[in-house]
């Protein structure tokens, strides 16, 4: 792990303060954590405000200032577990944040004897945040948590002009066909990214216009692996970028993990052969259903490769845990798998044993298996997932798609296509080229090295 040094000639020259605002999921929380802590290395005070719900715990950052703010998320939590509509969540926060986030904000410009504040960084997704920012005269950054061809697919979908062709099932013929706004991307992928097309036009709009307003877009990222797409982005986004990432490179995600990590598989990884284990988590959000989660299971039992898997409370509908596994699993599975509530991701994708990751492609879990060169098979659930896992599979070609779903036959398939087969062995040929090139951009003079740097040059310039 390259961990981040204090060089003076990335020093701001004073103790100014930046002030961030996470939106309140885990996948944004930790990156955003990440990079307050990148910038504190570098000479700035922090202050994180932040919403009630899924806090972050000041004491695991005692460098931080913390703020909470009411986000009225109570109202419609409980809505969590049904409602398979991000936006709908994302935008009642955009509302219901924006007065308790304005009279935050300018409660601490108006502190008296503190350091000034030299910019904001908000989630992109809290687009609601740029007036607020002009309204009190204080320069925004977006800091965007997805890759760059995620925001490049989504200023390109048809949300408002099509919305038709994100309800096409499978018994209708474009449903396996490329989308013309997009061609990476098939039909079928693009009725996982957007449950209420609508909704998600509206959203989309609405940052993007918000992202192109702000005085710079910070992604977690790096050149190399979206060269091609950052020259896009540069053209279509008339504001600075910078591509620093992979943040969790930088800083360990252990202390703004939400949920409490399962450490006891470390010393089961260890008897593990090298390269012999598939690692199955599908994240902090996803859910699926009784019958998908039964045939990852039957899958996984007929595979015969020893097995982690990471089965979060609630990833099943109308489940608690463990209740939908099929009769007799856990005593046949003996000592060849380990199910666990949630696991310390790096340090399982950095061990030997591990041989390949059956991820929902997830940005966060995307780069961190990029970074420890671990092959991936892909299962994306919904929003961005699918765009992810489309350039895993076929742009940067690091992962084998499960085309039909969760369907045992095929997650054999999928399995044995990485872990037996010399496609498998040309996939992790490509990812630890990558994996080298993650190493290349974090060295001094590397690419996101320079972009920290100019970064740092830029806020202490606003």
């Amino acid at each position: 792990m390259s961990m981040v040094t204090t060089d003076p000639s990335l020093r701001s020259a004073t103790r100014r303060r930046i002030i961030l605002f996470p939106t309140p999921f885990q996948g944004h929380i930790n990156p955003m954590l990440q990079l307050a802590n990148i910038l504190h290395t570098h000479g700035f005070q922090i202050t994180i405000i932040h919403a009630k719900f899924n806090a972050p715990n000041p004491s695991n950052h005692p460098h931080f200032s913390f703020k909470p703010i009411n986000d009225g998320f109570a109202e419609i939590a409980d809505q969590l577990a049904t409602n398979q509509d991000a936006t709908f969540f994302l935008k009642y926060l955009n509302k219901s944040c924006m007065d308790p986030f304005r009279d935050c904000l300018a409660g601490l410009l108006a502190e008296p004897g503190q350091d000034p504040v030299a910019c904001l960084i908000t989630d992109a997704a809290f687009y609601f945040a740029q007036a607020v920012a002009d309204e009190l005269k204080l320069p925004r950054m977006a800091l965007r948590t997805s890759n760059l061809g995620c925001v490049l697919a989504y200023d390109a979908l048809p949300f408002n002009s099509k919305p038709a062709c994100f309800y096409l099932t499978k018994q209708d013929t474009d449903y396996e066909a490329s989308v013309p706004e997009f061609p990476l991307l098939k039909f079928k992928d693009i009725v996982k990214i957007a449950t209420n097309p609508q909704g998600m036009g509206e959203f989309v709009t609405n940052m993007l216009t918000q992202m192109r307003a702000s005085s710079g877009i910070i992604w977690n990222t790096f050149k190399e692996l979206e060269e091609h797409d950052l020259e896009t982005v540069t053209q279509v986004f008339p504001v600075p970028s910078f591509t620093l990432g992979p943040f969790h490179e930088y800083f360990p995600a252990t202390s703004s993990s939400l949920i409490e990590q399962d450490r006891t598989i470390l010393s089961w990884l260890d008897k593990q052969a090298p390269k012999s284990v598939v690692y199955v988590s599908f994240g902090s959000v996803a859910r699926i259903t009784e019958s998908e989660f039964q045939e990852v299971a039957h899958g996984l039992s007929n595979i015969g490769f020893p097995f982690l898997w990471v089965v979060r409370p609630g990833t099943v509908a109308g489940s608690e845990w463990l209740e939908s596994l099929p009769e007799n699993f856990v005593e046949g599975m003996g000592e060849r798998g380990r199910i666990v509530k949630w696991s310390p991701q790096q340090e399982v994708l950095a061990h030997p044993a591990t041989g390949c990751f059956w991820t929902h492609n997830g940005w966060n879990s995307t780069l961190e298996s990029i970074c420890e060169g671990v092959p991936m098979i892909c299962s994306p659930c919904f929003v961005d997932q699918p765009i992810n896992a489309r350039y895993a599979s076929d742009v940067w070609k690091i992962g084998v798609f499960l085309e039909d779903g969760f369907e045992r036959t095929g997650i054999e398939m999928a399995i044995k296509r990485v872990m037996m087969d010399k496609e498998g062995e040309e996939i992790r040929e490509r990812i630890s080229c990558l994996k080298e090139k993650v190493k290349l951009s974090l060295d001094e003079g590397g690419s996101s090295f320079q972009s920290l740097k100019s970064l740092v040059d830029y806020i202490s310039s606003l």
